[in-house]
């Protein structure tokens, strides 16, 4: 089949089509990350001439037959973890509108579009426009972390993916983390904040990152005295409360590296060995858990054929 990809970041769509064993002719892309196109390029170097740059930019009548139109258009304007959200007015989460314009335009067989968790009336929109309402997957269900998604397809959708039972301390190179999954991955994960203080507040006190431990031990220990110091504390209030402080007991925490975030994405190891950590989560944290999403397109497949599992990282 011929592919169209919009917001194609750095490939996930094509390689769960690859792990849904579904032959691709041609697997045009609409991206302007260069860094994320680098990768796509290095990865899947036969697909390079049919890059098409800016989506806004794109015509349907100068394509062939396309026969499936994928794409997962930017969620910032639709995320709930965003206070100031605009929705569809948004100047991010508004190129909706152009899946929906080329949608039209190329007239698939087969359309799939990916979201975040959004307020109910900006849900609704899209399901009007596509006419199909979103199925619901956690990747915590084939994955070790978090990540609620919505899917809009007119792909035939059989049983939810089979729960695996993965937890976050099984797939890490090293050290301990006190959650079973990983929080959403996220481009700013791979920036240690000033002080390891800092990243325990935004992980304990905001709920955001996810930190590693060098064992149990230390992660209780640093526990018990950030309770009783930091809990509940604004940044401005911890910086003054740790003046004078001894807090080597802090040291060696870290975030996830590239390799764990792979395997949290179901991505193929080493697929990010070219880029930085930071350009790596960033482009990891935009993409898709590709498991969850070949499990939904394998049944374009006569005979609905058996998706592989994620190949082992470790």
């Amino acid at each position: 089949m011929n592919v169209l990809s919009l917001f194609d970041g750095m490939s996930c769509g094509r390689i769960a089509l690859e792990k849904a064993k579904i032959k691709v002719d041609r697997y045009y892309s609409s991206e302007i990350k260069e860094y994320a196109i680098a990768v796509a390029n290095l990865n899947y170097p036969q697909d390079k001439e049919y890059r098409l740059g800016n989506v806004l930019e794109i015509k349907g009548e100068n394509l062939p037959k396309i026969d499936l139109l994928i794409g997962g258009s930017p969620c910032q304007d639709f995320s709930q973890a965003n206070k100031t959200r605009l929705g569809d007015k948004g100047t991010k989460s508004g190129l909706f509108y152009e899946y929906v314009r080329i949608l039209e335009e190329v007239k698939p067989k087969y359309f799939f579009l990916e979201n975040v968790r959004m307020k109910p009336e900006h849900q609704d929109l899209i399901s009007e426009a596509l006419g199909v309402e979103p199925i619901i997957i956690n990747s915590e269900l084939i994955a070790p972390h978090l990540r609620y998604r919505l899917y809009w397809t007119n792909i035939p959708f059989g049983a939810m993916p089979v729960d695996k039972g993965l937890e976050l301390n099984d797939i890490l190179e090293d050290g301990y983390s006190d959650r079973k999954k990983a929080r959403t991955l996220l481009e700013s994960d791979s920036r240690p904040l000033a002080t390891p203080i800092k990243m325990l507040h935004r992980y304990w006190n905001k709920g955001f990152t996810t930190l590693i431990f060098k064992n149990k031990e230390q992660c209780d220990t640093i526990r018990e005295h950030f309770d009783i110091h930091f809990k509940g504390k604004s940044a401005l209030e911890i910086d003054k409360l740790i003046v004078g402080m001894d807090l080597s007991l802090y040291s060696d925490l870290r975030y996830m590296n590239n390799r764990e975030r792979e395997f949290c994405q179901t991505v193929p190891a080493g697929y990010t060995d070219s880029l930085s950590q930071n350009d790596a989560a960033c482009i990891l944290g935009d993409g898709w858990t590709v498991d969850v999403i070949a499990h939904i397109f394998k049944n374009m497949v006569p005979g609905n054929i058996e998706v592989q599992d994620a190949d082992l990282l470790f």
